[in-house]
This record gives structure tokens, C-alpha cells and sequence, in this order.
């Protein structure tokens, strides 16, 4: 990922129902969620969803696929891997060990949540 596609992808993140419909993708995992399931629950309206899961796709942070009538959302973990892959190589300077206290902080903090 350069550092365009990092821009992209932080702005996609920086809008409440997007960042909300990424959380609850990423929580949804292999299954994904119907977009009408996702509009119920962030309670907006599906036109505002398809907009900003527009958005995320762009920003190859969420995938789709049609199942008949339906779109299934998926957020894509090769996408996150990438951002988070450029944050942290540019961030500590290539030196991924700076960074390994905070990789094993944030992680150990979310088992315990």
C-alpha cells in the first residue's frame, strides 16, 4: 500500500457510518452482513449505506458479493493488513520492533475485553 491508498482508506475510515459499517463487518467475519442488515443495524437509510459502502469499496477496505437478490459485504482483512502493514513500517522506520510493544498491548487488551 502507498501512501495514496493509506489516504483513501483513512478518509473512507473518517466518516461515522462508515467506520461503524467497517466495525461491524470486521465483527461479522467469513459471513459478512446483507446491506439491508447493516442499514438496520447503524438504523440509516439504505441509500446512505450504499453510499458509503461505496466509499469503503473504493478504499478496498470491504468487498461484495451478489447472492440472488442480496449484496453481501465482507471487509476485506488483505485491505486492513495493508494499512496497518503501512502505518507500521513508516512509523517505526522499518524497524518493526518498536513497534512490537504496541502490536502486543492492543491485542492482549482485546482478549481481555
Amino acid at each position: 500500500m502507498d501512501k495514496s491508498d493509506a489516504l483513501t482508506a483513512f478518509s473512507a475510515l473518517s466518516q461515522p457510518t462508515r467506520l461503524d459499517a467497517f466495525r461491524l463487518l470486521i465483527e461479522a467475519g467469513e459471513t459478512g452482513l446483507a446491506a439491508g442488515d447493516i442499514a438496520d443495524r447503524l438504523d440509516v437509510r439504505q441509500n446512505t449505506l450504499s453510499a458509503n459502502l461505496s466509499v469503503l469499496l473504493n478504499a478496498q477496505l470491504v468487498s461484495n458479493r451478489r447472492e440472488g437478490r442480496t449484496i453481501r459485504y465482507f471487509a476485506n482483512t488483505d485491505g486492513l493488513q495493508g494499512l496497518l502493514a503501512f502505518l507500521l513500517n513508516d512509523c517505526c522506520g522499518g524497524r518493526p520492533e518498536l513497534c512490537n510493544p504496541l502490536i502486543d498491548s492492543l491485542t492482549t487488551e482485546r482478549a481481555c475485553s
